[in-house]
Parts: structure tokens; sequence; C-alpha cells
């Protein structure tokens, strides 16, 4: 297994960014978190941007892309808020990682780790060996 923690990312603390196992890796959950360990200021878009980048981030760190993505599990605090910035959220899906989707699943809690945070974001990818 190789262990990846991408340096542009904020440091880690009791997790793992991405862990690769043979051309499977596992993304850790990632929420809006800046590289200085806050979360970006605005609303879900914003957030939406930020926490997809960090994954993505970590993805290629672990020598991934994001085509390469198998499935996504987004958690969120506010479905309605996601479903009614819909279409702005899918345009930047589209921008930051193509017009093809994985299999995905969105999934309401009460709260996340960071009282702040809107959206979590997992995933797990197929990379080809590096």
């Amino acid at each position: 297994m190789e262990f990846v923690n991408p340096p542009e990312l904020a440091r880690p603390s009791g997790f793992t960014y991405a862990v690769r196992h043979g051309d499977t890796v596992h993304l850790a959950g990632q929420t809006a978190m800046d590289a200085d360990g806050k979360i970006v200021e605005g609303g879900i878009v914003e957030q939406f941007r930020q926490a997809f980048g960090n994954l993505l981030t970590a993805l290629r760190a672990a020598g991934g892309q994001p085509s390469d993505l198998l499935s996504v599990t987004i958690y969120l605090t506010d479905i309605p808020d996601y479903q009614a910035n819909g279409r702005e959220i899918g345009r930047i899906w589209r921008e930051m990682a193509g017009s093809d989707y994985p299999a995905m699943a969105g999934i309401g809690v009460t709260a996340l780790w960071q009282p702040e945070a809107l959206i979590e974001i997992q995933g797990v990818a197929a990379a080809r060996a590096a």
C-alpha cells in the first residue's frame, strides 16, 4: 500500500488523503478545507469547488486523473440547497473533471466533522499503475 498526502493540501491529522493499493485508489472524504485548514467562505457552490478540488488533488498525487473515478459519495448537510444549485455545481464538475460521471450517491447528514462544512466528498478510483 502507498499512503499519499499531497503537500499542497492542509496537513492531515488522523487520516490519509489517499491510499493506493495496486490500481485502486481510496480517497478520503474531503470538505472545503483550504491549505491553511479552514473551511472556505461562501455557500454550497464555493464549498463544492474546494472539496472536489481537494479530492482531485489527492487523486492526481496518487497517480490518477478525474476519468479514473469509479464512485463518488457526496455527504450534504442541506440537500435542497445542493439541488437548488445543481446546474452551477454540474458546470463546475464538468470544468474540473469532464462530462463523464462515475457511480454516485448523495447522502443527507445532520453534521460533518467541521461544523461550518456543508459538504464532504469521498471517492474510489482505478488508476493505471504508476
